[in-house]
């Protein structure tokens, strides 16, 4: 191969040396961006974005147990307490223990809960069903420790499994605030 008589062979660069990692990532950002910006995409929060059309307009059913705490502590954490509401949510959560892990001699080390929410969003004005559906999540958590650690672990499992289903729930309320909006 022939060195251009232009270019001094100390600007060149060998395709051995890694191409600049910062410049590959807004290479592949700004192809990634391409399809969104021809589609007429609009984040959720940004400010033509449907998540203004839920923010302070719903209100959550009032939680009974503290699993419910946690769901409607994350729900009301994104969607604002309702000020002048618009919307009910109405939610059932089902949980379920399921032994994961268990020893030669029949001790279980690990637990696995398995949680559902069904959710309903009705509009106030007409009483009428606007969305609703059901999601489902599950976490782990270990069993090898003391008994407090333990139930500190399970408590903290329930907390990470009513988060992990408001956000689905979250989610499927993004997903038709467009509509709402309308």
């Amino acid at each position: 191969m022939s060195l251009p008589e232009s270019l001094p062979p100390s600007d060149l660069v060998s395709s051995s040396e890694p191409v600049s990692s910062s410049g590959r990532r807004l290479f592949l950002f700004g192809l990634a961006a391409l399809p969104l910006a021809a589609c007429g995409f609009t984040p959720a929060y940004g400010p033509d974005g449907g998540a203004g059309a839920l923010r302070g307009r719903v209100m959550v059913r009032a939680p009974v147990t503290k699993f419910d705490f946690d769901f409607v502590a994350r729900l009301e954490s994104r969607l604002g307490r309702a000020e002048a509401a618009t919307y009910d949510l109405a939610y059932a959560i089902s949980a379920s223990r399921q032994s994961g892990g268990i020893t030669a001699d029949n001790a279980t080390t690990r637990y696995t809960l398995r949680g559902t929410a069904q959710w309903t969003l009705t509009a106030r004005a007409s009483d009428t069903r606007v969305a609703g559906g059901a999601v489902s999540a599950f976490t782990s958590w270990s069993a090898t420790g003391t008994t407090v650690a333990g139930l500190a672990a399970e408590d903290d499992a329930a907390r990470r499994l009513s988060v992990m289903l408001a956000d689905q729930v979250m989610l499927r309320l993004l997903a038709v605030a467009p509509k709402l909006a309308q």
